[in-house]
């Protein structure tokens, strides 16, 4: 299947493919181009926790609010913990996370609504991100999958929360979107015991592969794959892009390949009302 994420404008890959499902949907993934950050943050980053200018980020937010039509009023932001925390999100909270970080949902890692007019938004720089879309019930969801996340199984978590809400698993949709490749994550021994411990019924060979004494290449990708069909999502509703963050340096930021500095990516994903605000 050809890559779900497409780049139209330079700040930003659309997802386009659910449109057809509901046409006010607008969710993508950005570049790390367009922007007015400067330095290791050139130039497009949307990370508040940086070190990066406040202003400049601001100002980043609001270029991308324009080309998505999506004013900034309307946007969620959470502080990423790399926990499996998920959050209902709901229009009191619109705002948060925006323009300060200290204001974002605290430790939140996973975010869903069934509220048009908001835009939930999450910071990227190789971990995986997960979009989430249940057509029939309006319900969006977004989660931050690093190893940490991925392991504690936040995918298959946001399903269990979509069951509580009605929500049959086989009818939603999910999107992996672009993140670090096997190839470029090399991780040791204690992180991939606790890869076997997550999904320990799966051929682990379709995911990791040793390279050394104690080092092993990990997909997280597939292994999100693998979470997300046990958790009774079917196998032609999921997008997977192979888009990798790290050795696709023109388009993304790194945390690895920069080594730690470096801006953000932002996954965002919402549904415009008819009546705006």
């Amino acid at each position: 299947m050809s890559e779900p994420f497409v780049l139209e404008k330079e700040q930003a890959l659309s997802l386009h493919r659910w449109q057809k499902h509901k046409p006010n949907l607008v969710a993508g993934f950005t570049t790390k181009n367009g922007g007015v950050s400067e330095g290791p943050f050139h130039t497009m980053n949307l990370g508040l926790h940086v070190q990066d200018s406040i202003e400049a980020v601001c100002q980043n937010k609001e270029i991308l609010a324009e080309l998505l039509n999506m004013p900034t009023e309307k946007w969620v932001g959470c502080e990423q913990t790399h926990e499996d925390n998920i959050v209902k999100v709901e229009k009191s909270h619109r705002g948060k996370g925006v323009y300060t970080y200290n204001s974002a949902l605290a430790g939140t890692d996973g975010i869903y609504t069934d509220n048009e007019d908001i835009l939930l938004t999450l910071c990227f720089a190789d971990c995986v991100p997960l979009y989430f879309f249940a057509p029939d019930h309006s319900m969006i969801g977004l989660a931050h999958a690093g190893w940490k996340g991925t392991v504690s199984n936040i995918a298959g978590k946001m399903i269990d929360k979509w069951k509580v809400e009605g929500v049959n698993a086989g009818s939603v949709l999910v999107a992996i979107g672009p993140s670090i490749s096997g190839k470029a994550y090399v991780v040791d021994d204690r992180v991939v015991s606790k890869v076997k411990a997550a999904i320990p019924s799966v051929n682990q060979d379709k995911f990791m592969k040793k390279v050394s004494d104690g080092q092993f290449e990990l997909d997280l990708k597939s292994v999100n794959y693998e979470l997300l069909l046990q958790a009774g999502v079917k196998e032609e509703n999921i997008l997977c892009s192979s888009f990798c963050t790290s050795t696709d340096d023109s388009l993304f930021f790194s945390h690895r390949r920069d080594k730690g500095k470096t801006g953000r990516m932002m996954s965002f994903i919402g549904l415009k009302g008819a009546n705006g605000l």
